[in-house]
């Protein structure tokens, strides 16, 4: 498991700082040896070691200390097989950095001990001041090499703080590196900031905002820092959710008197209403095609899931396990569908296979809440409290547990995972 604690820093931004305290028996052998470094790499955390940590806290690998190596090769030559099978490695990565100016340029290569193959091998560069995403890089190529599986340590996490100082609340909205790094605060404010959800290129958040004394959903583009109010009618307007193509919102609004849930053009800003009954509708998110959508209704009784297959064809549920079943999220290939489950008094993430309606519960942790997938669909993150903390915790999503992210100071909460971007 890898802990990651919230600490404060000065000036708007507070870091996520990471700490491996346990490894798993079924994880992968791993031996990242660090860079040979050429020319005057800037001080820091090395390359090698944001990848080792990187693949660490997936909870899927055991990397070995530098310490307990035989040899640090770093090219193909100088790797002597025998020594790392002795180690009981699967397999081990080695490089250079090359420092050209103003820009660091790494050699890697990545072997499978047993066949004795390199099975990647690859140059990137990045500039001086950038190291950590380098390193990021490498470690995405490196997890697909071996899993077949994208790697997602170059996407990012956006989640809300909550804090009492001088007997007021601050919110802040803030964006970190997945592995909890260069935390930033994008939005601050004394009034509540909920649902953030990103766009497909990564580019905005859509949220919530309290700031004018009612919800708003706003659209915030993170370069510029410039935010669009997009939603701003009588009652309630939450539950922003992107469209596949990044050209529409579904969100909840009550502007006729019950909340349903609607889709605007972000471009016209045209409304078009999806549901229309008696009962409340919300959070909507679309199918992995933007075909139809799943959203939590009480029309039963109690909140469960319902999927339209189209924006036109008939709500069906498909969550029974309990009487409360509620945030749909759904995997890339709409084989899955996770949400926030209640069993007796305890709330957990629970998901529901979508062929055989077989629901299995995740986590046994008793106040989960906000599920959010990785980009590839290996990992969950999701709010709690552990000993009485406030944490946000990513499982594998099968249900092992990977690492958390605990609150140093107040509250975290609405955690949501970016997308992969080019």
């Amino acid at each position: 498991m890898v802990v990651l604690a919230l600490c404060p820093v000065s000036g708007a931004q507070a870091e996520l700082l990471i700490r491996i305290t346990e490894g798993t028996d079924s994880a992968i052998p791993v031996s990242v040896v660090p860079f040979a470094e050429n020319g005057s790499i800037p001080p820091g955390e090395p390359v090698s070691s944001i990848v080792q940590s990187d693949l660490a806290m997936t909870g899927e690998f055991r990397p070995l200390p530098a310490e307990k190596m035989l040899s640090l090769p770093s090219r193909r030559s100088d790797v002597y097989f025998r020594d790392w099978r002795m180690l009981g490695q699967r397999y081990v990565l080695v490089g250079e950095l090359t420092r050209n100016g103003d820009r660091v340029q790494a050699r890697y290569e990545l072997f499978d001990v047993n066949r004795e193959e390199r099975i990647l091998g690859e140059t990137a560069s990045a500039p001086v001041s950038d190291l950590r995403s380098l390193g990021h890089h490498i470690s995405d190529k490196v997890y697909e090499a071996i899993t077949g599986v994208p790697g997602v340590f170059s996407t990012r996490l956006a989640f809300v703080t909550l804090e009492m100082a001088n007997g007021k609340r601050r919110y802040r909205l803030q964006v970190s590196d997945v592995d909890g790094k260069r935390a930033s605060v994008r939005l601050e404010s004394a009034e509540p900031i909920l649902s953030p959800a990103w766009s497909p290129d990564g580019q905005k958040l859509a949220y919530v905002s309290f700031e004018t004394g009612k919800p708003v959903i706003f659209v915030h583009e993170l370069s510029s820092g410039n935010r669009t109010k997009v939603a701003d009618f009588p009652g309630l307007n939450s539950a922003p959710a992107w469209s596949p193509d990044g050209d529409s919102l579904l969100m909840t609004l009550s502007k006729d008197g019950n909340a349903e849930i609607y889709r605007m053009d972000l471009a016209s800003r045209n409304l078009e209403k999806l549901t229309d009954h008696w009962s409340i509708d919300t959070e909507a998110v679309w199918d992995p095609d933007g075909s139809g959508i799943f959203f939590t209704s009480d029309r039963s009784g109690g909140p469960q899931i319902y999927h339209m297959e189209t924006l036109s064809s008939e709500p069906r549920r498909v969550t029974f396990g309990s009487r409360y079943n509620a945030r749909p999220r759904v995997d890339s290939e709409g084989r899955f569908v996770y949400y926030v489950h209640q069993r007796e008094s305890q709330f957990h993430i629970a998901r529901t296979d979508l062929k055989t309606g077989a629901e299995t519960v995740l986590t046994r942790t008793g106040s989960d809440e906000s599920p959010s997938l990785s980009p590839n669909d290996r990992m969950l993150i999701y709010a709690t409290k552990k000993q009485g903390k406030s944490v946000l915790t990513v499982i594998s999503a099968d249900g092992g547990e990977a690492y958390s992210l605990p609150a140093a100071v107040g509250e975290v909460s609405d955690p949501v995972w970016g997308p992969l971007t080019p």
